[in-house]
């Protein structure tokens, strides 16, 4: 071996650079058993809740049922309110007025539309608007005493029932409350009976639709008390039992007899029993 190459043998070979790596974070797979879809509810997942008024004492009952049984903290209210395209059409509030008078501005809701002239119609859409806002924001004036955020969304539609059931949908709503006699229900004959509006929203709405029942003491029951509501429902009670039909009242049908056409009559007083054909 020469020395040259013996002393390229000795020297120290360079070191090499030194290369600082990060540390990586590797996360585990999540659990078959606990994976949960982005699309999944959870109990944080605020709702949003709208509750359809008519601007009648019926709707007002509603709002503070909401929030006494069913809104809860987290909850996005709507106050939902669809009011005719024309106060000339369909509109029922006020009292009548004869035919060739102009209404009040206080209620410009009966007039017909041969006795009211472009600018006189036009002032009465300005006035129903400035009504409708004002009815609005009272009947949301417990939502703001409860300290519940809310918006007040008022559109205008010829078709109250059908075009609620669009807005729901719109919107996205996960839930709508209104009044049980408030929409389009009579009432004289409405113990009992949903109105047209809520009963079509009930079928046609893609959420829920909770109707609350007006009480038949004008809705005292909705005052907050624990006790008013006991009362009610205790009333409800004892008009939904089942009382016996009296003896004398009742009637049998006799199988055994040839002739199926008699009907054997309890006499209820001294027993006995009398054929009648």
């Amino acid at each position: 071996m020469n020395p040259p190459q013996q002393k390229n043998q000795n020297r120290p070979k360079p070191e090499s650079p030194v290369r600082h790596l990060h540390p990586v974070q590797v996360k585990p797979p999540p659990s078959p058993r606990l994976s949960v879809s982005p699309s999944t509810p959870t109990f944080a997942a605020n709702r949003r809740i709208a509750i359809a008024v008519d601007l009648s004492d019926e709707s007002a009952f509603a709002v503070k049922w909401s929030i006494q049984n069913y809104l809860r903290p987290g909850d996005a209210v709507i106050l939902l309110h669809v009011r005719p395209t024309s106060v000339l059409y369909g509109a029922d509030w006020g009292s009548s007025t004869p035919p060739n008078t102009i209404p009040p501005p206080t209620s410009p809701f009966n007039a017909t539309p041969t006795t009211i002239s472009t600018p006189e119609r036009e002032q009465l859409e300005d006035d129903f608007d400035n009504f409708t806002n004002t009815k609005a924001t009272n009947l949301a004036q417990p939502l703001a005493e409860a300290q519940i955020p809310f918006k007040i969304h008022i559109v205008k539609d010829h078709d109250l029932k059908e075009r609620l059931c669009l807005e729901v949908e719109r919107l996205g709503l996960s839930a709508v409350i209104m009044g049980s006699r408030g929409f389009g229900a009579s009432k004289r004959n409405s113990k009992g009976r949903l109105g047209s509006v809520s009963d079509y929203c009930v079928h046609h709405c893609v959420c829920p639709v909770v109707v609350v029942r007006y009480p038949e003491d004008g809705g005292s029951g909705g005052s907050g008390s624990g006790g008013n509501r006991l009362e009610i429902v205790k009333r409800a009670q004892s008009e939904a039992e089942l009382h016996p039909v009296p003896e004398e009242d009742q009637e049998y049908h006799d199988a055994a007899d040839d002739d199926h056409d008699q009907k054997v009559v309890s006499s209820g007083s001294n027993g006995k029993s009398g054929k009648k054909e």
